[in-house]
């Protein structure tokens, strides 16, 4: 589900896309945004020269400032204003996290959820602080931490009645086992279709090459997630929680 405000990079985008030529729909479809999100900002902050981003983000903020409700604040530059860090730097390099993740292939409200907890210095949210801090709906909420908790890169914890989420130091260690595991299953079914193809055809010869990539890389990769998490706990790695043996 699509929700939050548009950020200031979004507003980038916009303006770039909207000076390639592309449509509403198009701009919507890229940010995992309703195409109406975009026409209304679009209109509502269009100028004699077109839509700029700088001049849309202003007019944004302003317009906060008269309902007497500003924009939330991203969960580390609220930190970084108690800490003297320049929350302006903090909430531009979450921005760009954010943007980092989308890369990777997750959607854009999963990757803000991710974002918000990774930088937020207890590295741990409720539901009800990341609805507010991300202004978006519990039920989005529930959606992005189930994507993240079956990808290993969130946790849940209780804290009195309440959920707490929790992004803790061995995240991407337990994503990366995940993943792992996920590979050596396909790995494993694309060289059982290749006997069953038969590996002097060209299907089942593509099978064959890309079950044994997948299972030498997948062991690799395992392998040096183990010895790295090693050297930098000092300690025996931990068995990721909900893995099998």
């Amino acid at each position: 589900m699509p929700g939050g405000r548009l950020t200031q990079e979004d507003r980038r985008r916009i303006a770039a896309w909207l000076a390639e030529g592309l449509s509403h729909a198009e701009i919507g479809r890229r940010l995992d945004r309703p195409t109406s999100t975009i026409t209304r900002e679009v209109n509502r902050n269009r100028g004699q020269a077109g839509y700029r981003a700088d001049q849309a983000q202003r007019a944004t903020r302003q317009r906060a400032r008269r309902r007497g409700t500003a924009p939330a604040l991203p969960a580390a530059t609220a930190d970084a204003r108690e800490d003297g860090r320049d929350p302006a730097a903090v909430d531009q390099f979450e921005e760009r996290f954010t943007e980092a993740l989308v890369r990777m292939g997750m959607p854009r409200t999963i990757c803000r959820v991710l974002s918000c907890l990774t930088m937020t210095d207890s590295g741990s949210m409720t539901s009800a602080e990341l609805v507010r801090r991300l202004r978006v709906s519990p039920a989005t909420i529930s959606k992005s931490i189930g994507v993240l908790e079956a990808q290993q890169l969130v946790r849940r914890e209780r804290d009195g009645r309440r959920e707490r989420y929790i992004v803790d130091d061995d995240v991407w260690y337990r994503a990366t086992i995940a993943s792992g595991r996920t590979n050596a299953i396909f790995a494993e079914v694309a060289l059982d279709g290749a006997e069953v193809l038969g590996p002097d055809t060209p299907a089942g010869a593509r099978l064959a090459d890309t079950g044994q990539f997948l299972k030498s890389f997948g062991e690799d990769l395992m392998r040096r997630a183990e010895y790295w998490h090693g050297v930098v706990t000092g300690a025996a790695s931990p068995r990721p929680r909900g893995g099998a043996d």
